[in-house]
């Protein structure tokens, strides 16, 4: 199972963009990396393709390694480690560890 999901919100604990907060777009699994809004950006020259479309430097996000990310529990607002509990009924869930509520 993993840790990091889409939608969750994480900080990003290492890197140039440590201690920001933003809410994840993608999980890559193969590459064990996540994208992060508005995080990690890196410029691109973008060539015009159309008519419609300009052409010029454009800011994109890039992926981090998962390892680099934590995600920040709702009920104590804090960044925390994340444990997988198995349920009765066979489902497992994600709990924070700091506050033993599930995710």
């Amino acid at each position: 199972m993993q840790k990091i999901k889409k939608n969750d919100i994480v900080m990003i604990i290492a890197g140039k963009d440590k201690g920001k907060k933003g809410k994840v777009i993608n999980v890559i699994v193969s590459t064990k990396r996540a994208l992060v809004e508005g995080l990690n950006l890196a410029k691109k020259h973008k060539r015009q393709s159309s008519q419609g479309q300009k052409g010029g430097i454009i800011s994109i996000e890039m992926p981090v390694s998962i390892s680099n990310l934590m995600v920040i529990c709702k009920s104590c607002s804090k960044p925390s480690r994340m444990g997988v509990m198995l349920q009765k009924d066979g489902t497992k869930t994600r709990f924070c560890k700091a506050c033993k509520e599930a995710i």
